[in-house]
């Protein structure tokens, strides 16, 4: 497993619950190297019919069909900005307790979350990271600024 890879009994089990207030972290790869699953949390969170609020989750990188296919979607023709909701849809591999995430979900998603999850496929399927170098306006001074949401740091068993 690789340096960078979040380590623990939980980390990266399905159905475990991370604590509130942390950041994304890799998700195990299982030995591969090949760090393909990202945690993150929401600005907002989704609001389910129950009035539940879920903000912690995961994202994969996406797969070339992941963009080819929903070009095909009658919905994407009729409306291209539909092509994010799929995407979305797709890549998204969990929230909270969700038990699936639907286009439903993505498009319940409030104005925040929905940019906040399009910054960050932007910047983990051009990278393969959440981490972006910015430059300080004042100082000029350069350093990285992790786009996960939350607060940096912690593990998946650790949340």
């Amino acid at each position: 497993m690789s340096a960078d890879v979040a380590a623990g009994p939980d980390a990266g089990t399905p159905g475990s619950v991370p604590h509130p207030g942390t950041g994304p972290v890799p998700v195990p790869t299982g030995g591969t190297g090949l760090q393909t699953e990202f945690w993150f949390e929401l600005p907002v969170g989704f609001e389910d019919d129950h009035g539940r609020v879920h903000r912690q989750g995961t994202m994969r990188l996406a797969r070339a069909r992941d963009e080819i296919t929903p070009l095909r979607d009658p919905r994407v023709r009729d409306n291209e900005a539909y092509l994010t909701v799929l995407l979305l849809a797709r890549t998204v591999t969990r929230l909270g307790d969700l038990p699936a995430v639907t286009t439903g979900v993505i498009e319940g998603l409030f104005t925040p979350d929905l940019a906040f999850l399009q910054d960050l496929y932007r910047q983990v399927n051009a990278e393969g990271t959440t981490s972006t170098a910015v430059t300080c306006p004042a100082c000029r001074e350069e350093f990285a600024v992790d786009l996960h949401g939350g607060r940096s740091g912690g593990a998946p068993g650790e949340w």
